[in-house]
């Protein structure tokens, strides 16, 4: 199989889908593999250290598209690289789809199939997207604790507070990998956390994270109360393949404190907050009804290092079943299939 790595070419989006060692064992296993020049840049992996692991390294896109069949990339392809793909490319990367109905009739009319990381489903868990769900989390209690700060224009609150003064309070909606992340880390520092769930198990191990983590059943009058009074809300609500529901209204968000912050990880699937629109790493954050809201539909993007190695581990084995000429008997595999030969196929995407 000719497997192709491009460069990602999403606003400040630095991650690469495989690591210079994935790549050396898919050449082992007899694979030809190809990766654009400057694909790992940005997160310290040099075009050498792909051909010292026996990758072919490729001078633009049009030449890996050209010759490669099946792709794997990180973010949902760009209008600029709709051009190169054919329908006998398998495109394996994070699609997000529901959010994108544009890009959707776009590949149905390329009529190729396209495998989305988010959609790889075993036993009830996304395995492919829980590592970018953990970063994300952590970097909206990160990015939005310090747009808290004066200087971002926010309200002048210090998260975790100091002895003699009350600490920041943290709304989490959704207590999954991205919100439990984000809840463990704004206690860490020290802020006064409530999350919100409806599986009363993922709330009691969010109540194990310490003790100033209030975790709730999200009755309508209790989430209603707590997201006016939040310092920072998260919004982490997630329904594999299918748009995030709206959780939290425009008048609620309007009813919050200036200067306070939303970091919403849902953008990625359209959003969990009647205000977000998405954002990139250029110009992150705007503001309505003077609450900063920072939606960035690549949060990970930001640590780019961090993250390709996180993603390439976790994408790795599926890659190489994936290149198989029986890899739809993987049923797995087949269960994360968005679209194929001109068909929707994702059930979450025919609603």
């Amino acid at each position: 199989m000719r497997i192709g790595i491009p460069r990602e070419v999403k606003t400040l989006e630095g991650r690469v889908a495989l690591v210079p060692e994935a790549c050396s064992d898919l050449v082992h296993a007899g694979h030809r593999v190809l990766v654009e020049t400057g694909a790992g840049e940005a997160s310290g992996f040099a075009d050498s250290a792909y051909a010292e692991a026996g990758v072919e390294v490729v001078g633009d896109a049009a030449a890996l598209y050209g010759e490669a069949e099946l792709i794997v990339k990180v973010k949902e392809p760009q209008p600029a690289e709709l051009g190169y793909l054919r329908p006998d490319h398998r495109l394996f990367c994070y699609l997000h789809l529901a959010a994108f109905p544009g890009l959707t009739e776009r590949l149905l009319d390329i009529g190729l199939t396209a495998i989305g990381f988010e959609t790889v489903e075993v036993d009830g868990q996304l395995p492919l997207l829980e590592p970018m769900s953990r970063i994300a989390g952590r970097l909206s209690a990160q990015i939005g604790g310090t747009l808290l700060h004066r200087p971002g224009g926010g309200a002048g609150v210090l998260l975790g507070g100091i002895p003699g003064t009350p600490p920041g309070r943290v709304v989490v909606i959704g207590a999954g990998h991205a919100g439990g992340s984000a809840v463990a880390l704004a206690a860490a520092l020290g802020a006064r956390v409530t999350v919100f769930d409806l599986d009363l198990g993922r709330l009691a191990t969010m109540r194990g994270l310490g003790g100033n983590i209030e975790a709730l059943y999200p009755y309508a009058a209790s989430v209603d109360a707590a997201v006016r009074d939040a310092d920072l809300l998260v919004g982490a609500v997630l329904v594999p393949g299918a748009r995030a529901p709206e959780v939290v209204s425009e008048e609620q968000v309007a009813g919050m404190r200036p200067g306070s912050v939303v970091a919403d990880i849902s953008i990625d699937q359209g959003g969990c907050v009647a205000t977000s629109r998405p954002t990139t790493y250029d110009a992150p954050t705007y503001t309505c009804h003077g609450v900063t809201h920072f939606t960035v539909a690549n949060m990970p993007g930001a640590v780019p290092r961090t993250a390709s190695q996180a993603l390439s581990a976790a994408i790795s084995p599926w890659v190489a079943r994936l290149a198989r000429a029986d890899w739809r008997e993987d049923a797995v595999l087949a269960g994360g299939v968005n679209l194929s030969d001109g068909e929707l196929i994702l059930p979450a995407l025919r609603v």
